[in-house]
């Protein structure tokens, strides 16, 4: 039964002194580090590469503006690489989390849920 479906007190929250215990928990504390474990360096690699195409675009305009074919620039290919990065940091950070976060979030849930019961 989903969330949504559910009614009268299985619907109810656990009491505050419950989130407390689960979050000074060691379950808690590894879903925390794996989250983190992928975050903070996936950001990091990201604003890098970002700031890299912002500061060549704005020093280099010699570099930026060579032409690979027709009118396509280097420029033009980092920028729209910008985006290409997006959807494969989306994609990986899907992957790691149902591998490695998602399991363990469940996990915490069913020791949560089968303590209200």
């Amino acid at each position: 039964m989903s969330t949504t479906e559910r009614t009268g007190a299985e619907h109810l929250p656990p009491d505050p002194a419950r989130w407390r215990e689960v979050q000074d928990s060691a379950d808690f504390a590894e879903l925390r580090r794996r989250l983190r474990r992928f975050v903070f360096p996936m950001t990091g690699l990201f604003l890098v590469w970002y700031l890299v195409y912002v500061l060549l675009a704005d020093y280099a305009h010699g570099f930026m503006s060579t032409r690979l074919f027709g009118n396509i620039n280097i420029a033009l290919v980092l920028g729209l690489l910008q985006f290409v990065s997006t959807f494969v940091i989306t994609m990986l950070y899907v992957r790691y989390a149902n591998r490695r976060i998602d399991p363990q979030a469940e996990k915490i849930r069913a020791q949560i849920e089968g303590a209200d019961k």
